[in-house]
């Protein structure tokens, strides 16, 4: 794994590289390691490994994608902001089957970081509500509630947060 600051020094060499081989007159060994520095700059603002996981975790295949959170060793250091709130995200809901009280705390990590799209928040909040209503703490689930209601503007999870009103007048 790169760090993330050994990438975009990586970039700049590629691009030094390049300008030199525009200057000597290989223009077409120079277009290519332009094109070349872009990699690394792409990596450094989409990790390969959380956008692996994800891929596995559309397909259903768990395992994969834990392995995949697991083959990074120090996301602190890695990762860049948004990155690092979703690869709390998706810590969150891989604990949230097996461990409540750690994806409880990935899941509050996450929103605290940062998480960038709206629904991605609604579902986050949607789990802390699940297991706050888990703990029976129903005040704090009706908040929530209300919350990922808000945040859901494209109505995706509004069967789901039916379903969990539901669960929430029983207690």
């Amino acid at each position: 794994m790169i760090r993330r600051y050994l990438r975009l020094a990586l970039a700049a060499a590629i691009l030094a590289f390049a300008t030199y081989q525009y200057i000597d007159g290989s223009w077409g060994n120079g277009i290519f390691l332009t094109l070349m520095a872009g990699f690394p700059v792409l990596l450094h603002f989409r990790n390969e490994r959380i956008l692996m996981a994800l891929w596995y975790l559309r397909s259903q295949n768990f395992t994969k994608a834990n392995s995949q959170l697991d083959s990074l060793k120090h996301p602190d250091q890695t990762l860049i902001k948004g990155q690092l709130a979703y690869y709390f995200f998706l810590r969150g809901l891989m604990l949230s089957q097996t461990n409540l009280a750690q994806a409880e705390s990935f899941m509050r990590k996450a929103l605290n970081t940062g998480l960038r799209m709206k629904s991605d928040q609604a579902l986050a909040k949607m789990q802390l509500a699940g297991m706050a209503m888990s703990r029976r703490r129903k005040q704090e689930a009706q908040a929530l509630l209300t919350e990922a209601k808000k945040l859901d503007d494209k109505g995706m999870l509004s069967e789901q947060l039916k379903m969990l009103k539901e669960q929430l007048k029983r207690i």
